[in-house]
């Protein structure tokens, strides 16, 4: 598939994803009883830019609050929380590194503080490097394994904890990976943290579901982010992976967030310990 018909597409499906974005103050309106998440607070981890920002706005879209958390309270998570304020939605930005616990109890500690008790977490937070296996090195795989697993860990177990200790039900969406089903090298640190991510998924979902807490996986494909710029911006790399996918282009964040709110909402509520991927048809070409 040549480059220039896929930007063409994209520039399309973009647009479409923007116009979401515009409010309408009549059509907000009308559509106020059809909001999946009315009424609802989501917690969106790594929610500055990419598929966070996302999720975190296609929340807003169907009614929740939200809190924004990004390591780094700045300019794009400013963008993201007035972009929800238009919506006539709460937000609140609290930073802070997710993969260390005192963080992850502050975060929980400050969204129950300042909008109330959460009824949703998204576990988005997570980064990505491409290094040789044989020349990974012991903090490299730490890195990438503590924010990309152990976070998803600490914050789904903080978040269950006190739920089941305020006899409320709740719903949880972890971020995974296409590369938990796809080989790509340089990955041997990055694909098992996500691929760990779906077992974490169902375990977390067998122990919880008594207390009425359902727990998601989504694995997102080629998404057009900042974190796979090199990637849409490369001639030679883009179209041999657009080839790769059976729709033949990229995803966009709030395809990603159309999925989360569907598995957040009670349109999913006998849904629980599932994986599913949002990648246009690639793992399965």
């Amino acid at each position: 598939m040549a480059v220039g018909r896929f930007t063409k597409e994209d520039d399309s499906l973009n647009a479409r994803c923007e116009r979401s974005n515009e409010i309408d103050e009549d059509a907000t309106s009308k559509g106020q009883e059809s909001m999946k998440l009315k009424g609802r607070i989501a917690i969106v981890t790594g929610a500055g830019q990419g598929i966070g920002r996302g999720i975190a706005e296609a929340f807003a879209e169907q009614g929740a609050d939200v809190v924004i958390n990004d390591l780094v309270d700045d300019a794009r998570t400013k963008d993201v929380q007035d972009a929800i304020e238009a919506r006539g939605r709460r937000a609140i930005v609290v930073p802070g590194d997710v993969s260390k616990r005192p963080d992850v109890e502050n975060l929980f500690d400050e969204a129950w503080n300042q909008l109330g008790p959460a009824d949703i977490l998204v576990n988005n937070a997570g980064i990505e490097t491409i290094v040789p296996f044989t020349e990974l090195t012991d903090e490299q795989w730490e890195v990438v394994t503590n924010t990309n697993l152990k976070s998803e860990w600490m914050c789904a177990q903080s978040f269950c904890k006190r739920l089941i200790a305020e006899g409320r039900k709740g719903a949880i969406v972890n971020i995974g990976s296409i590369q938990a089903a796809r080989v790509l090298p340089g990955r041997t640190h990055y694909a098992p943290s996500k691929l760990a991510v779906e077992a974490l998924t169902r375990n977390i979902s067998a122990e919880v579901g008594s207390h009425g807490i359902r727990v998601n996986c989504i694995h997102p494909g080629l998404i057009d982010t900042p974190m796979i710029r090199w990637v849409l911006e490369s001639p030679d790399i883009l179209p041999h992976v657009v080839a790769q996918i059976s729709l033949g282009r990229p995803g966009l964040p709030c395809e990603v967030g159309a999925a989360a709110a569907f598995l957040a909402s009670d349109e999913a509520a006998y849904i629980t310990g599932q994986s599913l991927y949002v990648d246009g048809g690639w793992v399965g070409k």
